[in-house]
C-alpha cells in the first residue's frame, strides 16, 4: 500500500495483535495521543461521546495512548482500556502504547508531520489528526481543542458526507 494515505500503517492493539488502518479504509478515523494522567485525561469522556454519535455512520475514533509527554501513560497495555472504560465508559479501540514524537515516533506520526509540517506535530497528549475515508490526512486539531469543539464536529461530518457519498461512474 502506497504511504500516501493512512492504510500504509499499522498499530499494534494492547494485547499485541496487528491493527492496520487499512482495518478501516474508507471511514473517517480521529487518531488521538491519549494519556491517563493527564491534566487533559477528561477528554476520553469526550472522544468516548465522538464515538458514541458517530460510530454508526462510520466514524473511528483511534485512541494512541503514549507516554512521550511528562511521562503521563503509566498504566500498562491491560490496564489503560480497563481503566478508560471504568473512569470514562471509554469503548472506542485503542492501540499499545505508542511513541508519538521524536526519532522513535511511530511511522504514522512521522507521516503526519511530513504532510502538515512542525506545526501539526503532537506537542501534547491528546493531539488530533483526521484521517478522510480516503485515507488522506485532512485536518489535525491542538491538545486544548476539545472533542466535541465545532471545529471538529463540523471536519467530522464533512469526512461522514464524504464516506456516503456515491462513486461516481467514469465519463466516457
Amino acid at each position: 500500500m502506497a504511504k500516501d494515505t493512512a492504510y500504509a500503517f499499522s498499530f499494534e492493539t494492547p494485547e499485541g495483535a496487528p491493527l492496520p488502518l487499512s482495518d478501516f479504509a474508507g471511514q473517517p478515523i480521529l487518531v488521538v495521543n491519549t494519556a491517563t494522567a493527564c491534566g487533559f485525561k477528561n477528554q476520553i469522556s469526550g472522544l468516548q461521546h465522538l464515538h458514541e454519535r458517530f460510530t454508526e455512520e462510520g466514524l473511528v475514533v483511534l485512541g494512541v495512548p503514549s507516554n512521550d509527554f511528562g511521562n503521563q501513560e503509566p498504566r500498562s497495555n491491560s490496564e489503560m482500556r480497563g481503566y478508560c472504560e471504568a473512569q470514562f465508559g471509554a469503548k472506542f479501540p485503542m492501540t499499545a502504547k505508542t511513541h508519538v514524537k521524536g526519532t522513535k515516533a511511530h511511522p504514522f506520526y512521522k507521516w503526519a508531520v511530513d504532510h502538515f509540517g512542525i506545526t501539526a506535530r503532537p506537542y501534547w497528549n491528546f493531539h488530533k489528526y483526521l484521517v478522510g475515508p480516503d485515507g488522506q490526512l485532512v485536518a489535525w486539531f491542538a491538545t486544548p481543542t476539545k472533542p466535541n469543539a465545532p471545529q471538529i464536529v463540523e471536519a467530522i461530518e464533512q469526512q461522514l458526507r464524504r464516506a456516503a457519498a456515491p462513486i461516481s461512474e467514469p465519463v466516457n
